[in-house]
């Protein structure tokens, strides 16, 4: 697909180019490839998904508070198998709430590639829960010079963990897509507070943390993999129009 080629073109040279001649301006640039080659590609129809004022406040909660219930569930689980508790990150609650704030309108810089333009047309070929799968994958890939440039925080990172876990979240945002009928202000509040509450229960540097982490996050993938084969975009969505998705059999 052209907008994954270019996506990735603009965001490696940017990065690369960025610590080279250490210009912040590129690494900025690169995390935002993917809203300009969407919206290159396909004028402001993806600005048009970013609000939808008849989503219900649940799917807010879920938005924010995913990743943080996935990380306490495995750090009980890892207590009850175990015997004690993991480590626990000691960033300030005020703080990562304030951190979720003024990180979620960065996150445009993404979502309005990835969930604004490539989902959709992923799941009108593939259906929206494969679509949700290959975009994981593509996601997780497009971060990999962050695992060799030095001083980044995936440095001395497992790429294997990092894509499967990123894969697993892929889904679950495919599934709250729908569920809020394909708001993209959902989708960049839920990059955000995934990005911000991960490392309550931080998975580097405890290995077991990191596998829980997998395990759970993939169980929750298929339950919402099962609800998302039966869901495509309309075509009034590909066109631009909000609503993303009407149920297909």
């Amino acid at each position: 697909m052209k907008f994954f080629a270019l996506t990735f073109a603009l965001s490696w040279a940017s990065w690369v180019a960025s610590f080279r001649f250490q210009q912040p301006a590129l690494y900025y640039l690169g995390v935002f490839a993917p809203a300009i080659v969407a919206l290159a590609l396909d004028g402001t129809a993806p600005l048009q998904r970013i609000f939808r004022p008849d989503v219900g406040a649940r799917w807010y909660l879920f938005a924010i508070s995913y990743v943080a219930a996935v990380k306490l569930a495995v750090a009980v689980i890892h207590r009850v198998a175990l015997g004690a508790w993991p480590r626990f990150g000691d960033e300030a609650w005020y703080l990562i709430a304030g951190a979720i704030i003024i990180s979620t309108p960065v996150q445009a810089g993404e979502e309005l590639g990835w969930r604004g333009y490539a989902l959709p047309r992923l799941a009108a070929r593939f259906g929206m829960a494969r679509a949700s799968l290959l975009l994981g994958v593509v996601w997780a890939l497009w971060h990999l010079p962050f695992f060799f440039l030095p001083g980044t925080d995936k440095t001395g990172q497992s790429i294997t963990v990092y894509t499967l876990q990123v894969t697993a979240l892929s889904v679950a945002m495919a599934w709250l897509y729908v569920q809020a009928k394909g708001s993209l202000l959902l989708m960049m509040l839920m990059h955000s507070a995934g990005n911000q509450t991960k490392d309550i229960v931080p998975s580097v540097g405890q290995p077991v943390v990191a596998w829980l982490t997998v395990g759970l996050l993939w169980v929750c993938a298929v339950w919402f993999m099962a609800r998302l084969p039966a869901w495509r975009p309309s075509p009034a969505a590909l066109a631009g129009d909000s609503s993303p998705a009407v149920p297909s059999r």
